[in-house]
């Protein structure tokens, strides 16, 4: 296990025999030098980093801990003179994880080998992620289509034409795909609404073309959108997978290349925040670049909603006081493409909110049955653009929306039809997992940290669990059988408020409220008796 679980889960720790060689260098250099100054990542991980560097060095010289978010000459500076010391408590609440997850994964996957196949695994945050992909796939398998008809009107009115949806027939709903039981594809009985049949259909829009249409009703409603926040970690992979197609390690990688070269800050972060210096050079960029009446009256400050968030961080965003476009620093490929999206992203943050203005308008007519019969037409439009300007928010599968404007309409006024045609429509089974709207999922659910996403991603693709097709992620047959084991025999250990419940406990560590002893024997003294 490399854990002494009688001796208080103490780590038992070796340098591999491929790293000796940077040890010894290291200690070599530190017999020339008047201080230790440890300069790794402020997150759990770096603040281990650095632990592990002073066990290892055993320095005889003064040690600081130095943190920064980007790397410029500012932040660098200031970083050195704001050194502190290492702390023990976010060390330790890594320890613990590394731990956690080492008595999870070395104990369980030789189960696997001896129960199922040999090179399987189970970690902790990679078989709630396996489960989530195997749930949607049973969801998709109980799934059965259900198919409708309903009639699409192209009209006209004062000279513009646009379309219009038969929503109800002699006052009663025509049936959509909302109505229809997924695991039957029928109308659940009782149901009080009109389900057309393709000869139905087809007779209205002979029948209906002829009558007259007038407009029953027209509501205009105002709308205003706010900016989405700058980016943290997931919602950087997300984003960068829906916008550039990138993976989440794809987009690590190029995000880890920005970050050297000085030119992003720290990109493994689950905040919002954005320091008083970013604030006025982001704000000084929108009013220079698309004018005043494009900045938000107030600087805006955004909360970070997941739980437990490391708040000394700083949002991703462009490094340095300049912020320069991807064009200025002469990007190209896939740093090119990240690079604008944060950008945009947080130059939109600190910009006006957006106005629409959403129109409905219910058109009627009359048939020869002498039953009513009612169409809806939708349209928005945008009256400002503010943030909008600069960028928007992709969402995982939205529905498309009419974005044209309806042409100035009245009550009673006569509208001209030009044709009526029916159309036939599926009912669509819940949309298989992308990276991104995994990330979000797991994100929700309180599953893992940002920084680990990606690499859970690329597991759950080594070990076969999973296939990547058309962006979308495929439930493999090896997933499902893992997941049935461990529902069988650890069913308290893959549920997802466990593992999120473990993050708040981790958190707690950090905070000094509990032991991290403690939290490692209150789970080894149920989990090691499923094991048995």
């Amino acid at each position: 296990l490399g854990v002494n679980v009688a001796a208080d889960f103490e780590p038992l720790y070796v340098i591999p025999r491929s790293k000796k060689k940077v040890v010894k260098t290291l200690s070599e250099a530190l017999t020339k030098a008047d201080e230790l100054i440890l300069a790794t990542d402020e997150d759990r991980e770096g603040e281990s980093i650095a632990w592990h560097l002073t066990e290892v060095l055993k320095p005889k010289v003064p040690v600081k801990r130095m943190v920064f978010h980007e790397i410029t000459s500012e932040a660098i500076q200031n970083a050195i003179k704001n050194c502190r010391t290492i702390d023990s408590k976010l060390v330790e609440a890594q320890e613990t994880r590394r731990v956690l997850d080492r008595l999870v994964g070395y104990t369980i996957s030789p189960l696997l080998w001896k129960k199922i196949a040999p090179g399987l695994s189970a970690g902790r945050v990679q078989s709630a992620a396996v489960h989530l992909l195997v749930v949607r796939e049973d969801e998709r398998r109980r799934f059965r289509s259900g198919a409708y008809w309903d009639l699409k009107a192209t009209l006209e009115a004062h000279g513009s034409v646009f379309t219009a949806q038969l929503t109800a027939l002699g006052g009663v709903r025509l049936a959509t795909g909302k109505d229809f039981d997924e695991t039957t594809g029928q109308i659940p009985k009782g149901k009080k609404v009109i389900l057309l049949s393709e000869a139905q259909a087809k007779d209205l829009a002979r029948r209906l073309k002829t009558g007259d249409w007038l407009v029953k009703d027209v509501s205009e409603r105002d709308q205003t959108r706010t900016p989405a926040p700058p980016f943290t970690t997931s919602t950087l992979q997300q984003e960068a997978n829906r916008k550039l197609g990138l993976s989440a390690q794809q987009t690590m990688r190029t995000a880890q290349r920005l970050y050297e070269r000085g030119l992003i800050t720290y990109m493994r972060t689950d905040s919002v925040h954005l320091s008083g210096q970013a604030l006025r050079t982001i704000r000084q960029r929108v009013t220079d670049q698309y004018g005043p009446e494009f900045l938000s009256r107030t600087p805006r400050q955004y909360r970070t909603k997941s739980k437990g968030a490391q708040e000394a961080h700083e949002a991703i965003r462009p490094a340095g006081a300049r912020m320069p476009t991807a064009d200025e620093l002469g990007l190209s490929g896939q740093e090119y493409g990240l690079y604008d999206l944060i950008w945009k992203r947080t130059i939109a943050s600190q910009m006006e909110s957006a106005e629409l203005e959403r129109t409905t308008a219910d058109i009627g007519t009359q048939g020869r049955d002498g039953k009513h019969y009612s169409f809806r037409a939708t349209g928005s439009v945008v009256k400002f653009d503010g943030f909008l300007k600069v960028y928007f928010e992709s969402l995982d599968d939205e529905e498309d929306e009419d974005s044209r404007r309806l042409p100035a309409m009245a009550r009673e006024d006569s509208i001209g039809v030009r044709k009526l045609e029916g159309v036939q429509h599926f009912t669509e089974p819940p949309p298989r997992y992308s990276e991104a709207s995994l990330i979000k999922k797991l994100e929700e659910l309180g599953i893992g940290r940002p920084s680990t996403y990606a690499s859970i991603l690329q597991v759950l693709r080594d070990r076969g669990y999973v296939k990547l097709e058309k962006k979308r992620l495929h439930g493999e047959d090896k997933g499902r059988v893992v997941v049935a084991f461990l529902e069988n025999f650890f069913a308290r250990y893959v549920e997802y408020d466990f593992t999120a419940a473990l993050e708040e406990q981790l958190d707690r560590i950090s905070n000094n409220e509990i032991s991290w002893q403690q939290v490692l024997q209150d789970f080894w003294t149920g989990f090691i008796g499923a094991v048995n």
